[in-house]
């Protein structure tokens, strides 16, 4: 049967059109000169007054002085105005376009090698379903874009400290966020809050853009304002990864869940590609409010494509709904209350769940303080991390496929064993790194090979484990319960991070941000690899915990 290389080579041909967006973005500005913020100007009554709330200054680049007004651009008299980045360097054209290749390459070698699992699926039922996972899956992607997209802008609008803030706050929003939106999700059905998501999510990046483009932050603090906005994206965000999994859970059998976890990984992964960098690119060559409308204008895009083609069930559209050899017991009916506590009680879920709070500390603090750490010590130009989103996107790639493949084909469609190994992985990595401060040369392929275990077991346990686990019907609780610890681990990190770590930027008296001596001093690094050590530890002896943890179709977990 042809069928499924015909899907494999439709979803290769797709990616790469989706990546060729990217490089047209990457390369179509490259004549522009480089774009600021262009904020109020900061009101002093005198000399060395702070700045007052509501304005976001810009910044010189991480590797250069502070740069004075030019007699071009003369201060106003009783007011300070910050320094203005210069224009940035023409780039290498070979630089930038050898990490899409080998991005292309590895998506293409990985679509194309998929293993099949036969289960006797009719060519129109393999047609209609990719033509409804992917509108779906390409949504995910651009939230991912318009979550992580924030990042670019610290440095330029935030510190590190208020940056670590912003997301912590986000990250509590997203994870408390489940709480309402599981049941909802489970409710309301998949499709209709995918299309809440992309649209809520496309109104806050339109929000931050405003901000940042004119400074107005409706009297709050710049860390208040962006706080708020970021925590409104974040809650619409928390539909995402419930309406996907809520969706796909009634168009893929148990078995086929494990390899097609790892396709959506590809689409998952593309969205942190865009984030750090095309975004990157974007806030270089843009104006800044760019680094925001942009991911709105796309969600927007694929908000219309998923109400089109997206539908929760294969009966919504003409085919059969079949058996998912699942946790799924069709005579069963709960109300939300009693689910809840079925789900929190449910000893494999509970264990997922403390499992998935440590990968979401694991997972952001790679993210979001990676290349803050490459700089800080001393190899932040090396490739790893000056292609951070395409080593990020890679590393979901592998990451995603490696478990997911393992767990159909090696241990009969167990996530826990798979998740073990790769927490195994994220353990020596980072009492790797502790060492290799004093001789950095292979930190940024430890530092690649701990994304992609750890992005890895992401994908696994939150989109696979939690379908297989409480089935069908419960699907959108189970997974915002189990999202839920991922992000209060989140935002631990956050918050200790963003408190411990050497802020690259600091806000002189004036409020504009210039650099600080401490981030180049690698003594001050040590806490990353140091704080995820045990936290690793604890992910790993959990994994192994449930080792042989099955789905039952009474919805409970086997040994």
């Amino acid at each position: 049967m042809r069928t499924p290389t015909i899907t494999r080579r439709t979803l290769a041909i797709i990616v790469i059109i989706e990546l060729l967006f990217g490089a047209w973005i990457w390369f179509g500005t490259g004549d522009a000169p480089a774009a600021q913020p262009a904020p109020a100007p900061v009101t002093s009554a005198e000399p060395g007054a702070a700045a007052p709330p509501g304005v976001v200054a810009p910044t010189p680049p991480s590797d250069a002085p502070a740069v004075a007004p030019t007699a071009a651009t003369p201060a106003t008299p009783g007011k300070v105005e910050c320094p203005k980045k210069p224009p940035s360097p023409p780039r290498d054209l070979m630089k930038d376009l050898i990490p899409i290749g080998i991005l292309i390459l590895v998506i293409v070698i990985v679509v194309v090698r998929l293993p099949k699992v036969e289960l006797g699926h009719s060519v129109a039922f393999r047609r209609r379903r990719l033509l409804n996972w992917l509108p779906l899956g390409l949504t995910y992607s651009f939230l991912y874009f318009g979550r992580y997209n924030i990042k670019q802008f610290q440095g330029i609008g935030l510190t590190e400290a208020d940056y670590g803030t912003v997301f912590g706050v986000g990250s509590a929003v997203y994870g408390l966020a489940f709480l309402l939106n599981g049941p909802l999700t489970d409710r309301w059905g998949g499709r209709a809050t995918i299309l809440i998501a992309a649209a809520g999510s496309g109104a806050a990046n339109l929000w931050m853009g405003y901000m940042a483009m004119t400074g107005e932050t409706m009297g709050m603090s710049v860390v208040t304002a962006f706080s708020l906005a970021f925590a409104v994206n974040m809650y619409f965000q928390s539909f995402g990864a419930v309406s996907i999994v809520k969706v796909n859970a009634a168009w893929f059998h148990l078995r086929e869940r494990g390899t097609f976890g790892g396709i959506f990984g590809i689409l998952i992964s593309l969205g942190l590609y865009f984030a750090y960098d095309v975004g990157k690119r974007i806030s270089l060559e843009l104006p800044i409010e760019w680094l925001f409308w942009i991911p709105a204008l796309l969600l927007g895009l694929f908000f219309v494509l998923s109400f089109l083609f997206v539908r929760n069930q294969p009966s919504d559209t003409g085919h059969k709904d079949f058996d998912l050899g699942d946790a799924t017991n069709e005579g069963e009916h709960l109300g939300v209350k009693a689910v809840f506590i079925k789900l929190i009680t449910h000893p494999v879920i509970l264990v997922l769940s403390v499992i998935e709070l440590c990968s979401g500390f694991l997972r952001q603090a790679i993210l979001q303080w990676g290349t803050d750490f490459g700089k800080g010590a001393g190899v932040g130009h090396t490739f790893v991390f000056e292609n951070w989103g395409m080593v990020s996107c890679v590393a979901g790639i592998t990451g995603g496929m490696f478990a997911g493949a393992i767990s159909d084909h090696l241990f009969q469609s167990r996530r826990s064993p798979v998740s073990a190994v790769l927490y195994g992985i994220m353990v020596g990595g980072a009492a790797m790194l502790i060492p290799l401060l004093s001789a950095p040369e292979l930190i940024g392929w430890v530092v690649a090979l701990m994304s992609m275990a750890i992005i890895g077991v992401h994908g696994m346990l939150t989109a696979t484990a939690s379908a297989d686990f409480a089935g069908k019907k419960n699907t959108g609780m189970a997974v915002g319960i189990i999202d839920g610890f991922v992000y209060l681990g989140s935002t631990a990190q956050s918050f200790l991070y963003g408190a411990t770590l050497p802020a690259s930027k600091i806000r002189d008296a004036d409020g504009c941000l210039v650099n600080n001596p401490a981030a180049r001093d690698v003594d001050n690094w040590y806490i990353w690899p140091i704080a995820m050590l045990p936290v690793a530890i604890i992910g790993m002896a959990l994994a192994l915990k449930i080792w042989n943890a099955r789905p039952t179709r009474s919805g409970g977990g086997g040994h």
